[in-house]
């Protein structure tokens, strides 16, 4: 049976209303009557029981600071990107133009500064209002405020589905519990923090929360400069936001923007020749829109990324992912880092210039690192990360690991092939034992079968072998058939013999080459994971028993190798590289950083050799013809190894000087180098194979030669005589070739390589 309704009681009739409204509104009304005298002093039974009922309801309101848009800005505090979920900069009421102020207290609540948190004169009208069919609020800025904070402080605890809208969801208990706590607002903060609490909470539009940004957004200028036909405006947005939007309707917007200028004068906030210049004013706008996140970076998109991935892998930034997110991008902080806006420009330039157009997607990297600090200086690669017509979009960072040391996510592709880059590990390893890097050794051996007596005080059981007459092996090859002979250390390193770099470590202990390799911090940028595609190491080692290593076949990223590198600049002191040097949040309070991290590596001794040695692969070795200069008549002390790995699609130069370690990469960065780098056209030039030297040198030369002055480039002290000895060796002076430009060279058949299998 259905139950019929009594219409005189109907709440969809107007009797209805105004019952049900004054059932309300003898609630408020005592409320009201608490602000003004004391509860002691109400008399009558249903005036304490409503008292008693309200002292029930929570009286307590946590006004913490809305949520505001989080700032990443590179070494010189210029800023690199903005992260937020809300675009929001808080600003003091100081830095208001008194115009927003007297327009919103005049259209929102004109009695905002005769109440106590509720108007008791608004809801009265609020009753009449309705009784006569027409919908009207009764809210003050200080119960909208409330309303505000409430909800924000719901989206931060991600109960965004909970967020109540005034005349939408909210019932009785909601709109009391509202006033309640209104009055005990204004108990506790002036008008002044009140109003400006308000407006800097206030929603203006999906890109502008707060009077800050909403003047940023609809015209480009800040909240202290805004005019009185603009402050109008924005106080009316605030009623309906979308209705009443200048961009989508200005028709919409200008009526209320009158209505506003209308009640300024008519409360005496205005003159009437002020209101008439403003009421003729057109509506324009000058739309900013902003641009939040790492792909809208003004510089080093992935860089940004990846200093965003430091923060959110952080426990200290909260418990969970969700806490560490909404802490990032709601909680207005401030995030120094270490890059340089000037060595980055030359590095995205470089990168840029090294591939043109590039339809076949090569990929160019360049990331540098301070020694010392192991402060990461630039970080580039040759892609966008935003898809865009002929460009080659990517949003993965070539130039760092797949994941941290604790297996969280850093959005890397996890390196490439070192190629001959990891010789100069095995060399230092040789100086380590006490040995003269000009000692002569065999380098005719090509088979080394698999019961070799390498040396290898690891607990290891595999050494590895090279031999042909085994099935899926080879013997060791180098790029050309002349330098299958007796040669110094030195002379093998500086030219990238690969039979020489093997002919050194079978007389070396290769724990100790593996002990080096680890302390200098290389390590592959792709995790280990079992069958279900778990992390069982996040940063596997790169084990020299394997053999193939001692020419490089694990992938590691740039940032290792530079870092690793910058250890021989440092005086045998690694440093892990770091991007974040401080954290503020809003309030102004230190939050964890980076800070440098160092240990001994290796011996000052040994470093000094390397660094002997490595710049003469720029003086007369595979590099001689990438030597970078200040000049063309002018070069510095300088050292670097070329690299290629055993199909040519992963080149490098990595080198060093006393101030700045540069990793340089070109090649296939799909598929984990599938792809050969033989028989190309890069920038318009066709290569039959490519080598380190290259591409990959000229980029690194360019770049070097214009950035590396600026950090130093004092002269690598020298290495003790035993580790020069035969006595009489003296290094050789800088060639006199031209250094590398950004269009690849064109080098002779002479010139030596630096490949796997076939080359070093």
């Amino acid at each position: 049976m259905v139950t019929r309704r009594n219409p005189l009681f109907d709440t969809a009739t107007t009797l209805g209303k105004i019952l049900g409204f004054l059932g309300v509104s003898a609630i408020c009304g005592v409320l009201v009557a608490g602000l003004l005298v004391p509860a002691a002093a109400v008399s009558g039974s249903a005036a304490s029981g409503s008292i008693q009922f309200f002292d029930t309801l929570p009286a307590e309101l946590q006004v913490n600071p809305p949520s505001q848009a989080t700032t990443i800005l590179a070494a010189d505090g210029s800023q690199i990107a903005s992260i937020y979920s809300e675009n929001r900069t808080r600003v003091s009421l100081d830095q208001m133009s008194p115009f927003i102020k007297d327009a919103i207290v005049s259209v929102e609540d004109s009695r905002f500064y005769e109440h106590g948190g509720i108007d008791a004169t608004g809801i009265m009208r609020a009753i009449v209002s309705t009784a006569r069919g027409k919908q009207q609020g009764a809210s003050t800025i200080t119960q909208q405020y409330v309303n505000n904070v409430i909800n924000e402080s719901l989206v931060s605890q991600d109960k965004a589905s909970d967020v109540k809208l005034n005349g939408v969801n909210k019932g009785v208990g909601d709109k009391l519990r509202e006033m309640k706590l209104a009055i005990a607002l204004e108990k506790k903060f002036s008008k002044q923090q009140i109003l400006e609490g308000y407006l800097n909470i206030v929603f203006f539009n999906k890109d502008a929360y707060g009077i800050e940004a909403a003047s940023r957004l609809f015209f480009s200028t800040s909240a202290k400069d805004l005019t009185l036909p603009q402050a109008a405006l924005l106080a009316g947005v605030v009623n309906s936001p979308s209705y009443y939007d200048p961009v989508t309707n200005p028709d919409h917007a200008k009526q209320r923007r009158d209505l506003v200028l209308g009640l300024m004068l008519d409360q005496g906030k205005i003159k009437k020749a002020d209101y008439d210049a403003a009421i003729a004013t057109p509506v324009t706008t000058k739309v900013t829109q902003p641009r939040q996140g790492c792909a809208y970076a003004a510089t080093a998109p992935y860089f940004c990324d990846y200093v965003l991935h430091l923060l959110l892998n952080n426990p200290a930034y909260g418990a969970t992912p969700v806490e560490r997110a909404n802490r990032v991008a709601r909680g207005g902080l401030t995030i120094q880092t270490t890059l340089d806006p000037k060595a980055q420009s030359v590095a995205q330039s470089q990168v840029d210039a090294t591939t043109g157009a590039n339809p076949d997607k090569w990929g160019a990297t360049i990331v540098s690192v301070q020694p010392g600090s192991g402060k990461i200086v630039s970080m580039a690669q040759n892609t966008v990360w935003l898809p865009a017509p002929g460009k080659f979009d990517q949003t993965q960072n070539f130039n760092v690991d797949v994941v941290d040391p604790q297996g969280n996510d850093l959005n890397g592709l996890g390196g490439f092939q070192p190629g001959s880059t990891m010789k100069p590990f095995t060399f230092a390893e040789w100086l380590n034992e006490g040995k003269s890097m000009n000692t002569t050794i065999n380098a005719t051996v090509r088979k080394y079968p698999q019961n070799f007596p390498w040396r290898n005080t690891c607990p290891t059981p595999e050494n590895g072998f090279y031999d042909a007459n085994v099935t899926g092996s080879y013997d060791l090859q180098n790029s050309d058939d002349t330098h299958y002979r007796s040669m110094t250390v030195l002379y093998g390193l500086m030219n990238s013999i690969n039979t020489a770099t093997f002919a050194s470590a079978s007389q070396l202990d290769l724990c100790g080459i593996q002990k080096i390799v680890d302390a200098v911090g290389i390590h592959g940028g792709n995790p280990a994971r079992d069958k279900s595609g778990a992390v069982t190491d996040a940063n596997p080692k790169v084990p020299m028993t394997t053999l193939g290593n001692l020419i490089g076949s694990t992938q590691t990223a740039p940032l290792t190798m530079a870092s690793a590198m910058a250890t021989f600049s440092n005086n045998g002191k690694y440093c892990e590289p770091i991007a974040v040097t401080s954290v503020t949040d809003q309030t102004g309070a230190k939050l964890p950083a980076q800070s440098p991290n160092c240990r001994d590596a290796v011996s000052p001794e040994v470093a000094h050799g390397v660094a002997y040695a490595m710049q003469e692969v720029l003086n007369q070795g595979s590099g001689s013809l990438i030597q970078p200069r200040i000049s063309t008549k002018t070069s510095f002390p300088i050292a670097a190894k070329t690299g290629t790995n055993d199909s040519n699609g992963s080149t490098w130069v990595v080198g060093y000087t006393s101030g700045l370690a540069t990793a340089s990469w070109f090649g296939d960065p799909l598929g984990g180098q599938t792809r050969f780098g033989r028989n190309i056209t890069v920038n318009g030039k066709f290569y039959p194979s490519i080598d380190g030297y290259m591409i990959a040198g000229p980029q690194f030369s360019n770049y070097m030669s214009q950035v590396a002055p600026a950090y130093g480039t004092n002269p690598f002290p020298a290495p003790p005589s035993n580790l020069l000895d035969p006595p009489g060796y003296k290094p050789s002076t800088p060639s006199n070739n031209t250094p590398g430009n950004t269009t690849p060279n064109t080098q002779p058949s002479t010139q030596p390589s630096d490949n796997g299998k076939k080359n070093g």
